[in-house]
């Protein structure tokens, strides 16, 4: 079973049909997967009840089942249930969705006589364990992404664990300029000003912050001009400088673990993933070192340059990747009877 997308009408059940999803898994498979366009009832159960053993079925998408006042998102009772009546054992390998308490990871598991983790969500659990709580040092945090708001609970956890913090993104600017710089057209998030002041005066020790920025009068992809300190009003900063790559390379060296998690820039422009790449070769040559990435852009920037293989783990889920980070407990994972 597995979801796709969010399904809110009849159009969306056509656009996230799993039909092409499991004509895919067949030729991953090598072997036909049955597949049943249905999420319950008897067309279900009797394919269920005939399956040969070691053959495979994929049933519909279960987000189909929020058609019927969101039965699968808000985890009904009755659903759940239903889809463990149809199970013997349960293994859930869905770490994208395991900060989400839905029918069909939480509802399941708490219903059926058996449940495990897939080996996908072992090795995400027992990697981001080892970052948050028994990390070897020195241990470095690069955090970037737009919006400090999204990441202050991130902050929050890793700044006391880390022995370094270094921040980039847009949201590095809600901190610059919380320290009296002027930031120009940059991203600011004003409510959050208090929060910077207050968070880098406790930990000056530890936070690490931009000496130079790549700078547009648009936001587009143009050659950028390079500032350094204040900014001008008509400049928006759209990654770091190259002082600022330096400054973070060395801040690297030496490292024993390191969690990455955001992007330094606007990497959906050439001109503004540039610092962002750096970040990623630079902790690619770290020796001896545990190194994560998560985040949709960081990620894909590790792929771009074809170094997956360079870290040792590339995590598949942000959202469920971020809660843990901040120390929460996943209701997908904490669901499952046998977790070793």
């Amino acid at each position: 079973m597995s979801h796709l997308g969010r399904v809110k009408s009849e159009e969306d059940k056509a656009k996230y049909n799993l039909e092409l999803v499991a004509k895919e898994l067949s030729k991953l498979l090598g072997k036909e997967v049955t597949f049943v366009n249905a999420t319950r009832g008897k067309e279900l159960e009797d394919a269920i009840a005939k399956l040969p053993h070691g053959e495979v079925l994929l049933m519909q998408n279960t987000r189909y089942e929020d058609l019927n006042d969101k039965a699968e998102s808000k985890n009904s009772p009755e659903l759940g249930k239903y889809w463990a009546s149809l199970c013997d054992v349960f293994v859930n390998d869905a770490f994208g969705t395991a900060h989400r308490a839905h029918a069909s990871n939480v509802g399941v598991a708490s219903n059926v006589k058996e449940s495990c983790l897939g080996y996908l969500m072992e090795k995400e659990v027992s990697s981001l364990e080892k970052a948050v709580n028994s990390p070897a040092h020195p241990y470095v945090a690069l955090i970037g992404g737009a919006k400090v708001s999204d990441k202050i609970e991130v902050l929050e956890n890793l700044v006391k664990i880390a022995d370094k913090m270094l921040i980039g993104g847009g949201m590095a600017y809600t901190f610059k300029k919380a320290l009296g710089q002027s930031i120009g057209h940059s991203l600011l998030e004003a409510d959050k000003l208090d929060f910077a002041k207050e968070f880098l005066a406790k930990y000056s020790d530890k936070v690490v912050l931009p000496i130079d920025n790549a700078c547009s009068l648009e936001f587009s992809d143009v050659e950028p001009t390079f500032f350094e300190g204040d900014i001008p009003d008509n400049f928006d900063c759209l990654d770091i400088g190259p002082k600022t790559m330096k400054l973070f390379e060395d801040a690297l060296v030496g490292a024993k673990t390191v969690v990455w998690n955001g992007p330094m820039g606007v990497t959906e422009f050439k001109h503004y993933k540039q610092g962002t790449l750096a970040m990623c070769k630079a902790i690619s040559k770290l020796e001896n070192c545990f190194s994560i990435v998560g985040g949709g852009d960081s990620v894909a920037a590790v792929e771009d340059l074809k170094m997956e293989d360079k870290f040792s783990h590339v995590s598949t889920g942000g959202g469920a990747s971020l809660e843990f980070l901040q120390g929460l407990k996943l209701p997908g994972f904490e669901a499952i009877q046998e977790k070793n």
